[in-house]
């Protein structure tokens, strides 16, 4: 898409993308047309010529002062706003960045790297290894975009890596005449609209949908370009005053696989403080009688869709405990969702894995990234039920004020991009919904990270017993280990067994997020062991120390297979990084979280059962692929039937403008 295109497409208060309506001919049409366009796009050949165009373009670069290169690329932005994206106009500004970034930080990209710039300047999505430096590769795109006059928006998965990429890669911004900065939670509305106003924003996921929100709040039904200037030109306050973003114009999204995919089937909701509902004592009511009743007879627990089922007979055995309660438990629809919401406050959510307890507050965790997730809850009375569990104070439930989903925010950018060490799997979603193709870029060197393949025992027990005993050994020859665990009570654990063993173990998870950087910063080193959630499996690199080489590098290993086989490759990732040595091995078992996906293929596994509580390879292997497909399958479901909801909702909110 060139420059002239993009200013083609049509705008309202905001430079965005008005969403299509295709019609079930249209949706017929794109799927047959979709493996072919998608076979064509995946390629990164098509852009191979380009680090000799850049490496010509960039004679004679060396021996500019800054000010006669920061005006060279000011001149080629003006030409690339006149003529677009063309090869030699990119290939110009390419060379002005690699200058730029050689004298200000000290690092040249690879030719590698000018083609995965190329590919985001596309409008693509850039697979590139873990370790093939991502965050550098984003500024060509970054910069030349920035050039040309297109506000960017560099999306990371949390503020952490936002403020970081910005501060680091900001002395090339700046060498080139561009402005950038960082919008992070906390910011007010004065700082935030400062931050988007400049060249280059670095923003997390979050923050940004939800500004993005308040704007169309601030906004209403009557948010065109005309409205606004109408009240600028009739004097006092103008909406257009409260904004906080100029639009969305070009977003590249880092761990774009992650943002666009995983997190995409929670709605983004803002809301505010409803009508209390009296109300801790309905919550408790709610859960004591959740606790009268039994499993299997009363209800049935639907474990991959974190759902709870009332029976017939639990329904009728509620009646009857409901019965001389009066009030809001004589209404059979109230009673049931209440006490279903109960059943699963006091079932599915466990504390120190889908939340922990912090100053007395419950606070959700991401169980993609391991985080925690602020000034987030749960919705419908759920959140309520779980601080009745654990006896913290009840907040006050809230009611919706907008809710959008990634997918359609995303979806409204003039221009988008991606870039991800793993978006192979989900190639056809990313097209299908954001009409992204995925291209793989080529590693700049050989990958020698070996992979010791998968140890499948029957009970937990016996896996932790397996995990001791292999850190032990890899620690004994020196090598610094990462073990990664899936929630922050199977972390502390481990680190609880590892300190009984001897070893000297780190932990890192939801609790030390504030100490993320510097435990992720000496991971590397000899004789290190750290124990990490999902944390350290995306958005970090672990460099290794002195003489970690020469012992074989890092050593990962993966306690549990997760639900997407692309977290798994994020966490593997975290060794053999830029043709650095290092190996990885998953030592799992039928007890962990991903069997529930797969119960027959459990209960076939069990029947080849060893002495020493592990499986034969080649079922292990068999039962965790159709575990992992049945919860892909699942997610991928629950993804598409929230997106066809929400397109729902704004189809029939269509008469006021928006759906939010």
């Amino acid at each position: 898409m060139t420059l002239a295109t993009l200013a083609e497409l049509p705008t309202g208060a905001y430079a965005e993308r008005e969403e299509p309506r295709p019609g079930a001919l249209d949706r017929f049409g794109a799927a047959l047309a979709a493996p072919l366009l998608r076979r064509r796009a995946r390629s990164w050949k098509r852009w191979a010529h380009l680090p000799k165009l850049v490496d010509e373009a960039a004679a004679g670069l060396d021996v500019l002062s800054d000010e006669d290169l920061r005006e060279r690329a000011a001149a080629t932005g003006r030409e690339l706003r006149r003529r677009g994206f063309t090869d030699p106009l990119v290939s110009q500004a390419f060379a002005f960045v690699r200058e730029a970034a050689d004298r200000t930080i000290g690092q040249r990209h690879f030719p590698v790297q000018l083609v995965g710039g190329r590919v985001l300047l596309e409008g693509q999505i850039a697979e590139m290894q873990t370790g093939e430096g991502k965050t550098l590769t984003a500024t060509l795109a970054v910069s030349t975009a920035a050039l040309a006059g297109i506000p960017v928006h560099v999306v990371t998965v949390n503020d952490y890596l936002a403020a970081r990429d910005a501060e680091r890669m900001g002395p090339i911004y700046k060498a080139l005449g561009l402005s950038v900065a960082s919008v992070i939670h906390g910011l007010p509305p004065e700082q935030r609209r400062a931050g988007y106003a400049a060249n280059i924003t670095y923003v997390s996921n979050k923050e940004l949908a939800f500004d993005y929100l308040r704007d169309r709040l601030v906004l209403g039904h009557r948010g065109s370009r005309i409205d606004l200037q109408v009240e600028r030109l009739a004097g006092g306050e103008a909406r257009g005053d409260r904004l906080v973003l100029r639009g969305l114009h070009f977003a590249i999204v880092d761990e774009a696989d992650s943002v666009l995919v995983d997190e995409a089937r929670t709605p983004l909701i803002i809301s505010a403080e409803g009508k209390s509902t009296g109300d801790r004592h309905v919550y408790t009511t709610a859960m004591a009688l959740a606790a009268r009743l039994e499993e299997g007879e009363h209800f049935r627990i639907e474990a991959t869709d974190r759902n709870v089922v009332l029976t017939d007979a639990g329904a009728a055995s509620l009646a009857d405990l409901a019965q001389p309660l009066g009030g809001v438990w004589r209404g059979r629809l109230r009673r049931e969702e209440l006490t279903r919401q109960a059943l699963v406050a006091r079932l599915l959510l466990l504390r120190d894995q889908q939340y922990l307890l912090a100053d007395g507050k419950v606070q959700l965790i991401d169980e993609f990234t391991g985080r925690v997730m602020a000034d987030r809850s749960w919705e419908h009375g759920l959140q309520q039920m779980v601080e009745v569990k654990e006896d913290c104070a009840v907040t006050t439930p809230h009611r919706s004020l907008a809710r959008i989903s990634y997918q359609r925010f995303f979806r409204r950018y003039l221009r988008l991009a991606g870039m991800t060490g793993t978006a192979s799997e989900v190639g056809a979603e990313l097209w299908s919904v954001y009409g992204l193709a995925v291209v793989p870029v080529p590693t700049h060197r050989p990958r020698v990270r070996t992979f010791d393949g998968d140890r499948v025992f029957v009970t937990a027990d016996a896996k932790w017993d397996a995990v001791v005993a292999r850190a032990v050994a890899v620690h004994a020859t020196g090598r610094p280990l990462l073990v990664g665990t899936r929630s922050v009570a199977a972390s502390e654990h481990l680190g609880a067994l590892f300190e009984r063993a001897g070893l000297p173990a780190v932990v890192l998870n939801a609790r030390q997020d504030a100490n993320e950087a510097e435990i992720v910063a000496a991971a590397g080193e000899r004789g290190r062991v750290t124990v990490a959630t999902n944390m350290a499996g995306r958005g970090t690199d672990i460099a290794l120390g002195p003489g970690v080489q020469e012992l074989g590098g890092l050593h990962v290993i993966a306690t549990e297979r997760h639900e997407s086989r692309r977290i798994d490759r994020q966490l593997f990732g975290r060794a053999g990084r830029q043709g650095d040595p290092g190996s990885g091995e998953a030592i799992v078992s039928l007890d962990d979280e991903i069997a529930s996906y797969a119960p027959r293929w459990r209960w076939l596994a069990e029947r080849f059962v060893r002495a020493d509580g592990s499986l034969p390879l080649w079922i292990a292997r068999f039962a965790i692929s159709r575990a992992q497909s049945a919860a892909e399958r699942t997610h991928a479901r629950a993804r598409a039937d929230l997106l066809k909801f929400d397109e729902q909702i704004e189809s029939t909110l269509a008469f006021s403008g928006r759906g939010e």
